[in-house]
């Protein structure tokens, strides 16, 4: 029945047919048919029966379109909605200015097309094209655009432009209303202030640029060494770098002090991790006797063009002058990027980028100047207020009759009532802000928080989605070795000590099999392993699995050298390989966690360099292995192996470990691999499978010679060099499966309850593999234990992609689990879609996410949800991610400080993201919403008395207040009970801890709205009616006396309306208030040009004024007491 029911306009048959055949054609090019490998789900003849299932709200036009417009339907059915004049006043004018600019922009500053390069060693002025300086400017303006460029940005604001205006019209003599200084002193004093900021930060960045810049470097050259600064270094220039020091520029690693032929740098400027890295010499420089040589041989490097990738790189080293010429392939050990530093020894490279070429500097991208929620409504709110202005000036025009010239009296009526929108609302904000910034950096709870952009700590207040990394933010990163499984048998952290035994039992048979046949050479032993193959005992699997642990990894053993530089010869004599002195370097902690296993359990790594490995036994004997291939772990190949020869036996081995979902097809068959995995995943575990292969001597040779061609293929290196390894990883014999856990941080799962019961969406956006990053989600209660998951199947075309979201959206209330390359499917055909089913979920997991694709999901949520969104992560890999964000937390962790430098805020543990938010967003909001509005209540009031004033006086243009009275009032009298509200709580920060739902409310913005806006123009008008009302009523014989009454009654309003806003006084806000009125009370002695001095001692005159203020006041807080009695706000039922 449901297949009759159309869900969609119905159409002619023709329509339809041709509807049928295209998608027919669509699907048979989309894939294989159903079969072994393709669900049936996706099967053509269940496609009219699914049409049912299709969301409403994709259309079946999806499926009319060719194929190479798929992409864009969604996007074209979101901005489908305005058109014409509707859409330029919706915010089409931005966007054309913007254009343009861009265009322009474009047009002066052509890029250089990046070119691949020959680079001759030692010879500069050969290089064919010009190359960039090799200097580091982070510098925002230079001397001609500074000062533009801060006004600018000033003036872009709709507030600071108003005030320029009004100011600039007081040249005007027609126009003049007061004095001068009454404009043009506060507008100066924000611009001076801003100004002097900007030029301290951009002295700050100059003086590191030159710093940097400025570095001596020893330059070879013909006749020697020669020092250069950083700056003059050129494309071809020789370059040694010490110990320690900074490498300059992209180079092309030639000659290193080690014996080994390799060193250790540090990347955790370039990359955010904290591991040193192996970089290898080219042997064919590095084999020449002295360094002088090298302008005495005729070798050029042959470069790619720069890339943004740090993790590949592809070029060819060819010197010329030998018979036959020597060609060496080079890859990224052979490179040293700017930005990292020398670790050991000291090194001598070709430089072959420079400048912004340099991978280092086409990294970095210029972060966004971000503006907070509060300032964007804050914004708003005076453009409203602006329109009230020209109301009120067009209004007392009219009834003025547009006498005489009327346009005159509307700019002077413009002027009069300027103080509607107060110029202190900028200074007060940014003021309140440092003083935020201060708290959160002085809050014991919270040590080592540093607020590194001081504009936007009011954002921490309004967030609703958390979009956090998990190595090292939610986990320690700290690997510990917990499971060892052979398939019949799994020895856990208890049952290690059986593995020690088993080890010890190994190599004492080993050993006693060798004192046996020590009169017989190879021979017997290459017949026995062509003999049929035996079961093997337990020991000799546990032997064998250990080995393989021991033997397949990039983990170098490092020693301190206790002598000075002059005994090294000694130290490394005397240290002989002691266990206390040596510590493990590696890429990767998981690798580091399984080479310090190998060690408890007796098979310890001494000793490694690039062409051999030494293992000591339990027993303490020495076994030294020759290392003739390593093929390093890619996030492509998810694996990485190693073929070393046994120095005692001269036996080849191949040895590999990876992902299960990569090494599954190179083992033999197995029928336990599969469900060992996904146990231990469950427990939390990393897995990797480790196999072996044993090859003889001539499958070796003709390996290497095929491997060696391939490296040097300068097209498709990396494809080529795949398929050649590829050939030997076959049918591998299984030999273990090993299970690492990474260790969450402390207090991570309540951290999590706590934002979670605040109204905050978590998404966690990883690196990892779907399984690890499932069972993280689950232990961290990122998703509760009852709660559902659905993990999204990996989709490759639309269909899939529209099946799989079908299914997805008949599921309810339960956490999605995405992979990134079905993520990149579903954004391309469905994104928005995809956003709205994904927004619904109480949690989303995406994993084997790229630092661009997280930075591209923050983005999503902005433009799809328009809400406020907080990255959170620690690695170099997350800058990105955090720049994006609306308000991005750094946590200085174990890969380095790149994070906690790019972001707004810098943590040093998540459970400190609880408190940043509950208590110091939370309050930094509701101070920053109460100060704004009481700012721009104080503006109004006195707006209201001059156009009751206005009015009385037959509309005249003339003003109330003159001179001092006005600067005094928005400074001295009324600021500092004004800026105490920022001192003000309505709960304490235990309580706010306590009861995380009190942030729910902040994130609907009632705080700061038209609503309540609107309440405060309402008092204002009441508050300014009545004071001066009043003051007119009681009017004595001179005029004189209106202003002292009526300014003197607004004073003591403003101070009394403040102590009825605070929620929890605080010691300096009654200093505050006392100091405020003590200055009044004194400067009336002095303003003799404004008030009667005789008249101001008389009783007549504090009565006066009692009544007054008691009138404007009284009512507002008896409304206050039964607004709290009969409708409580939510913070007030905890604090009583």
């Amino acid at each position: 029945m449901a297949d009759q029911i159309p869900l969609y306009p119905v159409r002619s048959a023709a329509a339809v047919a041709a509807a049928n055949r295209k998608r027919a054609a669509y699907f048979s090019a989309a894939g294989p048919g159903p079969g072994p490998d393709r669900p049936s789900r996706y099967q053509l003849e269940d496609e009219s029966a699914h049409l049912d299932e299709m969301p409403l709200m994709m259309s079946e036009e999806g499926f009319e379109n060719d194929e190479s417009d798929y992409h864009t339907l969604p996007r074209a059915r979101i901005t489908r909605r305005k058109r014409g004049l509707e859409w330029f006043v919706c915010g089409g004018w931005k966007f054309l200015c913007t254009s343009c600019c861009d265009w322009l922009i474009n047009i002066c500053q052509r890029k250089r097309e990046l070119k691949a390069r020959t680079v001759w060693l030692g010879c500069p002025e050969k290089c064919e094209e010009k190359h960039p300086r090799n200097s580091i400017k982070n510098q925002k303006y230079n001397i001609f655009t500074f000062i533009p460029g801060v006004l600018y940005e000033q003036f872009k604001f709709f507030l600071n432009l108003y005030f320029l205006i009004v100011s600039c019209s007081q040249f005007v003599p027609a126009l003049k209303i007061g004095y001068l200084y009454t404009y043009w002193a506060p507008l100066g004093f924000v611009l001076a202030v801003t100004i002097m900021r900007e030029a301290v930060d951009e002295f700050r960045r100059f003086q590191r640029d030159k710093e940097v810049n400025s570095q001596l470097y020893s330059k070879l050259t013909v006749r020697g060494k020669v020092q250069v600064k950083s700056s003059d270094i050129q494309v071809g220039d020789l370059i040694i770098v010490e110990k320690n020091q900074r490498i300059p520029s992209d180079m092309v690693f030639l000659r290193t002090s080690e014996k080994a032929g390799s060193c250790f740098i540090r990347t955790d400027q370039l990359d955010g991790e904290t591991d040193w890295k192996l970089k290898v010499a080219v042997s064919c420089t590095q084999r020449l006797p002295a360094l002088g040589d090298l302008f005495s041989i005729n070798a050029y490097v042959y470069a790619q063009k720069p890339q943004l990738d740090i993790h590949s790189f592809e070029g060819t080293f060819t010197r010329e002058d030998s018979d036959p010429p020597v060609h060496e392939s080079l890859s990224i050990e052979n490179t040293l990027w700017a930005s990292t530093v020398v670790a050991s020894g000291t090194v001598i490279g070709v430089v072959i980028y420079t400048g912004k070429e340099t991978r280092s500097v086409m990294n970095t991208s210029n972060p966004k100047n971000k503006v907070g929620l509060l300032d964007l409504e804050l914004n708003q709110l005076t453009k409203a207020l602006f329109l009230a202005l020209v109301a009120l000036s067009v209004v007392m025009v009219t009834l003025q009759g547009f006498a005489g010239p009327w346009y005159r009296s509307l700019f002077r009526f413009l002027l009069l009532f300027s103080y509607i929108i107060p110029i202190s609302l900028r200074v007060n904000l940014d003021m309140g802000k440092a003083a935020y910034g201060w708290m959160i950096m002085k809050d014991e709870h919270i040590p080592g928080t540093v607020v590194r952009t001081s504009t936007i700590p009011e954002e921490l207040g309004r967030l609703v989605y958390l979009l956090t990394d998990k190595t090292g933010t939610l986990t320690q990163n700290e690997m510990v070795f917990k499971r060892l499984h052979l398939g019949t048998v799994s020895y856990g952290t208890d049952t290690m000590d059986e593995i020690q035994n088993h080890l010890v039992n190994a190599y004492a048979q080993t050993q006693c099999q060798a004192g046996g046949s020590s009169t017989i050479s190879t021979p017997p032993r290459k017949a026995a392993s062509s003999a049929p193959k035996v079961r093997r005992s337990v020991s000799s699997r546990v032997h064998e699995a250990v080995k393989a642990v021991a033997l397949c990894h990039n983990v170098t053993p490092v020693y301190e050298a206790h002598g000075a530089a002059g005994e090294t010869e000694v130290a490394e004599a005397d240290q002989d390989f002691s266990d206390d002195n040596r510590t493990y370097q590696a890429s990767s902690p998981d690798e580091v966690a399984l080479v310090q296993w190998t060690e408890s359990v007796g098979l310890t790594l001494v000793s490694r360099d690039l062409t051999s490995m030494q293992l000591r036994t339990p027993s303490g004997q020495i076994l030294t292995f020759c290392i003739l291939q390593t093929f390093p772990f890619t996030s492509e190949s998810k694996r990485m192996g190693v073929i070393v020869r046994d120095e005692s036996t001269a036996e080849i081995t191949f040895y590999m470990k990876g992902a299960d979902v990569a090494m599954a097809s190179i083992v033999q068959y197995n029928d336990w691999l599969e469900e060992e995995c996904g146990n231990m995943a469950r427990e939390g575990l990393r897995t990797l499978v480790v196999a072996k292969r044993a090859l003889t001597e001539e499958q070796y040779q003709d390996f290497e010679s095929r491997y060696n061609q391939a490296k040097l293929s300068l097209h498709d290196r990396t494809l080529k060099v795949a398929a050649v390894v590829e050939s030997l990883e076959r049918e591998m014999e299984l030999l273990c499966l090993t299970g690492v856990e990474d260790q969450l941080q402390a207090d991570v799962r309540p951290t999590l309850e706590m934002l979670r019961n605040a109204g905050i969406k978590i998404w966690m956006l990883t690196g990892d593999k779907l399984e690890t990053a499932t069972c993280i989600a689950k232990s961290s209660h990122l998703v509760s234990r009852t709660q559902d998951t659905h993990v999204f199947r990996p989709v490759t075309s639309r269909g899939e992609a529209h099946l799989e979201l079908n299914a997805f959206r008949r599921k309810h209330d339960c956490a999605l689990v995405i992979p990134g390359d079905a993520l990149e499917v579903c954004l391309k055909y469905y994104e928005h879609e995809f956003v709205e089913l994904a927004c619904q979920c109480p949690a989303v997991v995406c994993c084997r996410c790229s630092p661009t694709q997280k930075a591209h999901i923050v983005k999503l949520l902005q433009q799809h949800t328009g809400r406020r969104t907080c990255a959170i992560g620690d690695g170099g890999n997350d800058v990105s991610m955090i720049q994006a964000a609306d308000c991005g937390i750094g946590i200085e962790g174990k890969e380095g400080r790149q994070a906690s430098l790019a972001a707004d805020f810098s943590i040093t543990r998540f459970k400190h993201v609880g408190r940043l938010l509950m208590v110091h967003g939370r309050s930094s909001y509701k101070r920053s919403a109460a100060l704004g509005q009481f700012v721009m209540h104080r503006g109004l009031i006195i707006s209201t008395m001059q156009a009751v004033f206005s009015s009385v006086f037959y509309f005249a243009s003339v003003p109330l207040y003159q001179g001092f009275l006005m600067v005094g009032y928005a400074t001295v009298y009324t600021m500092f009970p004004v800026f105490s509200l920022v001192l003000d709580q309505d709960v304490k920060p235990e309580m706010a801890m306590l009861y995380p739902e009190l942030y729910k409310d902040l994130t609907k913005g009632r705080s700061l709205s038209f609503k309540t806006f609107l309440v405060w123009v309402l008092i204002s008008i009441y508050q300014g009616g009545i004071l001066m009302f009043g003051a007119l009523v009681l009017f004595e014989s001179e005029f004189v006396h209106v202003v002292a009454i009526s300014f003197t009654a607004l004073v003591l309003t403003e101070l009394l309306m403040v102590a009825l806003t605070v929620r929890t006084w605080h010691w300096l806000m009654v200093v505050a208030q006392l100091l405020s009125l003590g200055c009044y009370v004194a400067s009336l002695a002095f303003l003799n040009e404004y008030f009667d001095v005789a008249f101001i001692t008389t009783v007549t005159f504090v009565w006066k004024v009692s009544a007054i203020t008691v009138v404007s006041c009284l009512p507002l807080y008896v409304l206050k007491y039964l607004k709290r009695k009969l409708s409580p706000p939510s913070y007030s039922k905890l604090s009583s």
